[in-house]
């Protein structure tokens, strides 16, 4: 679909066709905060902003926290580039803690700033930085968190108000100049990142990591692997020796499992929104450090393992955790082909539900690679962030299956005769539910949204 057509479509409000979603829209949400509130059709039309950066609906206003290249209020150099994953957790006295992602490779223009105690290699240029708001959202603090590291681009909360952020590379030491390995999670703690440095969580994998979602019940921890070309990626879950043992206790290992769903070798075969799969089962990945082999090429036995391309968003919802296939394409070795799916696991009963199917068999086709990252809003149903071609947005879901636009990024990237504009990332909201933070990718820039969200 041209950007023209979605554009028109998208005025008259024919985007509430576009999504294709389980008969029973409220198992998404149930047990949830946002399943206490009643969905609605969204906030009404985008307003252009003067200032050329951020539409909204009307009653909504923004605040530009941090952007790429200012200098960090702690004095340790620039804002880094990149900005994507991102986590907001509360903090005393009414303040939050916003930890950022910085999906810097070997090439990036501003890389994270190595601070000593808390660089793993001095060669990386990924990691997070860290700003802390007062009760009012004004920036008390802006600092590195982690560095050293390479190409961060999601991961997630902990129950213990800590950030696990994800390296997305299997780059091995020597390999654009870096002096380690990379492809783990490293957990970040944004009050003190001091607490946590920067120590690898080893066993819990080496491979593409994209995000993560952990069971506040017993403390496993479920993990996406981003891999856009074939074999595709694994979704797995870690059984730590230390369950919710707080800040640190991860580093005490645990085993690494990859899901295999009976029947299901690649995850784009499924078309029919709620279909569910039932004895979902667990294989152990005999090699975690990929030493010789990557982690989805090695040997799960005769019955195989289930694949899926380009895994991404995932979050805990409920009993049940949810994770983001952005898109399958036939035409680069999937079963079928989709824009997004959205499914649920349900760890108590093992069962698998595709909960959410974003095109190509819908009136409308979210374009490019979406949806990308997710999280809950507190009106009820879901935030998005679009990650594709053309013009970007944050698509709000609501419970009852209409998808409509929130936000759109008017900071252009290109040429005057071809722009583009740069993804959204790290979509999230305060823990009273009357902020959402969201970064723009590039320029890195990160805002706070203010308005009528429980309207």
């Amino acid at each position: 679909m041209s950007v023209s057509r979605r554009q028109a479509l998208a005025r008259t409000g024919a985007l509430g066709v576009g999504i294709a979603f389980t008969g029973a829209v409220s198992e998404l949400f149930a047990g949830t905060a946002a399943a206490q509130h009643v969905g609605h059709t969204g906030y009404g039309p985008l307003v252009p902003d003067p200032n050329g950066l951020l539409d909204l609906p009307e009653g909504f206003r923004y605040k530009v926290l941090s952007r790429e290249g200012d200098p960090l209020r702690s004095g340790e150099g620039k804002v880094p580039s990149h900005h994507d994953g991102m986590a907001a957790l509360p903090g005393r006295g009414g303040r939050v803690h916003l930890v950022r992602n910085h999906e810097n490779r070997a090439t990036a223009r501003l890389g994270v700033p190595t601070v000593d105690g808390l660089t793993y290699d001095p060669a990386g240029k990924g990691g997070c930085t860290a700003l802390t708001l007062d009760a009012r959202g004004d920036v008390l603090s802006e600092r590195v968190a982690v560095a050293g590291t390479a190409v961060n681009c999601s991961g997630g909360p902990t129950p213990w108000g800590t950030w696990l952020t994800c390296e997305e590379t299997e780059d091995r030491a020597g390999t654009n100049g870096y002096a380690k390995d990379h492809g783990f999670i490293f957990e970040v703690d944004p009050a003190d990142p001091r607490r946590t440095g920067a120590v690898p969580l080893t066993a819990m994998g080496r491979f593409q990591h994209e995000a993560v979602a952990v069971d506040p019940r017993n403390g496993i921890v479920y993990e996406t692997e981003d891999a856009f070309v074939q074999p595709f990626g694994l979704f797995y879950r870690f059984l730590p020796h230390k369950p919710l043992g707080g800040t640190g206790a991860l580093r005490a290992g645990g085993r690494l499992q990859a899901m295999r769903v009976p029947g299901v070798p690649d995850l784009s075969a499924v078309r029919e929104p709620g279909a569910r799969f039932d004895g979902v089962e667990w294989v152990d990945v005999p090699d975690p450090l990929a030493k010789e082999t990557s982690v989805r090429l090695q040997d799960y036995g005769r019955k195989g393992i289930t694949r899926a391309q380009k895994l991404e968003g995932c979050y805990w919802g409920g009993r049940s955790v949810y994770f983001v296939s952005s898109y399958a394409r036939s035409e680069e070795g999937s079963a079928a082909d989709h824009f997004g799916q959205i499914w649920r696991y349900t760890p108590d009963r093992r069962h698998l539900t595709l909960v959410v199917v974003f095109g190509p068999d819908t009136d409308v086709q979210l374009p490019g690679e979406s949806p990308d990252n997710i999280c809950l809003a507190p009106s009820g149903g879901l935030m998005v962030c679009e990650d594709g071609n053309g013009a970007q947005h944050v698509f709000g879901v609501t419970r009852k299956g209409e998808v409509y636009e929130m936000a759109r990024n008017r900071q252009a990237i290109g040429t005057e005769e071809d722009p583009e504009w740069g993804e959204f990332a790290g979509v999230a909201f305060s823990p009273d539910g009357r902020t959402m933070y969201v970064n723009c990718y590039t320029p890195g820039t990160t805002f706070a949204v203010t308005g009528p969200w429980r309207r």
